[in-house]
């Protein structure tokens, strides 16, 4: 049986709440310059998890619309109050979130799998963690592993969209 930890996190001011009930399937460091822009920083942390094992502890976020790399944008999910982001839904719909993994009150408990749009990292930035990098996306089937492949099919083939409470 696989062990499934659990981690908690929020917001700045501490106004949204939220908990992992069981680990991402698969976290990237997102290098585009999309995601540069929006956290006025060199890459973002995301952990792809289904969105049915994310449990909304307290605060009710706003939800944003925003553009992205793709062209089909992202919808981001903030606190009312500081803005913090804590997670976005992209194609997939609200069915899987990507995690701010900044958000966390342990942000070391998920290091990014991989490296992605490392064309458009800064030059600055050395990338020596021995994860696999990519110059734009990859083949999902190429890098995760099949715990996690078995998860996103069942997850695909039966889809719970909303948020836990």
């Amino acid at each position: 049986m696989n062990h499934i930890l659990t981690a908690e996190g929020g917001c700045t001011c501490k106004k949204v709440r939220y908990r992992l009930i069981n680990t991402p399937l698969f976290t990237h460091a997102c290098h585009c310059h999309w995601c540069q822009r929006e956290t006025g920083s060199a890459f973002v942390i995301n952990a792809m998890i289904e969105t049915r094992f994310v449990e909304r502890l307290k605060g009710d976020p706003i939800r944003a619309r925003i553009p992205s790399e793709s062209g089909r944008g992202q919808l981001v999910a903030r606190c009312q109050d500081c803005k913090t982001a804590l997670w976005s839904h992209y194609t997939a719909g609200d069915v899987l979130t990507f995690l701010r993994v900044g958000t966390l009150d342990n942000p070391n408990t998920f290091p990014p799998d991989v490296h992605i749009f490392t064309r458009s990292k800064q030059s600055w930035f050395a990338l020596n963690d021995g994860k696999p990098q990519c110059e734009a996306f990859y083949q999902r089937d190429e890098l995760w592993p099949e715990s996690a492949l078995s998860r996103f099919s069942a997850m695909s083939q039966n889809p719970l969209g909303e948020m836990s409470r």
